[in-house]
């Protein structure tokens, strides 16, 4: 019987594109399997975990997972894995970057006065958790002061955001995933997108989030686990990559599904495509010595601006 290894990741596209080579295609919650995987990975079997970034972020930092996972891989925003590093590697391979884009700040109506109004008014945003890189971007952005007063800041499902500036129940709102896209069509205009502000300010592209390891898996499978897993891993985003159009249609009742909880129309094909080529690059088919530098003044800057702690050492699987 094989060993299984729990590989949780978020719902969204370019997740759910990365790791079906792995896990098998599957329906969006993990209700029915709808092809098997086609990578051997013998005597181990991967199996899905698909849930929003930021409860992932809080069950590993908090120790709250469900009984009987483990999330032997995960998806981590790249701020909270500096959390439980010394818990998890990043491999080398599935981490999102952006090259001049990334997380949105959003309102209703007309954007007038820039992020210092924004800043210094003490309107509530809606953000999609406090452990995301979108949350540390927020803070960067505004500075240390607008941040004190934690109250103003509304945490909520990354697929909700767009929904309560619409109606107002906020006055703004930090948007991500396919929210980057798709918040204009709701009305709302664009305040800044932090992915733009960290380009220009480092000449870096954003590393926002990651894929993440179990560092104790020599320890309980033997030997070489470790390795292995890195590897199969790096297969399954090669594999996916090579069958772009395959990957992308798959993608598409995820897309959907995310979309009707926002109260959105089922998005296209077309978008959906340009979302997946923005977050499956180069990078994260391997994030090499450039991403692993991003990751690293991230956390310097991060931790200058009294945000965050930096985590030591960033080493790669």
């Amino acid at each position: 019987m094989a060993q299984v290894l729990t590989l949780a990741h978020s719902p969204d596209p370019d997740d759910v594109f990365m790791w079906w080579p792995l896990t098998g295609k599957i329906s969006p919650g993990a209700e029915s399997i709808l092809s098997s995987p086609t990578l051997d990975t013998a005597p181990f079997a991967f199996r899905p975990i698909p849930e929003d970034i930021e409860i992932l972020n809080r069950r590993v930092v908090d120790g709250a997972i469900p009984k009987g996972d483990q999330y032997d891989i995960t998806a981590l925003s790249v701020r909270t894995w500096g959390d439980v590093s010394r818990e998890y590697i990043i491999t080398r391979c599935g981490a999102s970057f952006g090259d001049g884009f990334g997380p949105k700040i959003v309102v209703r109506g007309r954007a007038e006065g820039g992020i210092e109004r924004l800043a210094s008014s003490g309107a509530r945003i809606a953000v999609p958790g406090f452990g995301t890189t979108a949350f540390l971007m927020l803070g960067m952005v505004m500075g240390r002061a607008a941040m004190g007063d934690r109250s103003r800041f509304v945490a909520m499902a990354f697929d909700q955001i767009i929904p309560a500036v619409a109606r107002g129940d906020v006055e703004a709102g930090l948007v991500i995933h396919e929210g980057q896209l798709t918040f204009a069509d709701a009305g709302l205009s664009l305040v800044l997108d932090v992915g733009a502000w960290w380009k220009e300010r480092t000449g870096l592209k954003l590393p926002l989030g990651v894929n993440a390891v179990r560092r104790d898996l020599d320890a309980r499978y033997g030997p070489g686990t470790l390795a292995k897993v890195g590897h199969w891993l790096s297969q399954s985003v090669a594999y996916a990559c090579e069958r772009r159009e395959e990957s992308t249609k798959y993608t598409m009742p995820w897309a959907a599904a995310n979309a009707a909880k926002a109260g959105m129309e089922p998005p296209t094909l077309e978008r959906v495509d340009r979302y997946c080529r923005m977050y499956v690059s180069d990078e994260t088919l391997d994030m090499g010595e450039a991403g692993r530098e991003a990751i690293r003044r991230l956390f310097a800057e991060g931790h200058a601006a009294g945000l965050c702690e930096e985590p030591g050492e960033i080493d790669l699987l």
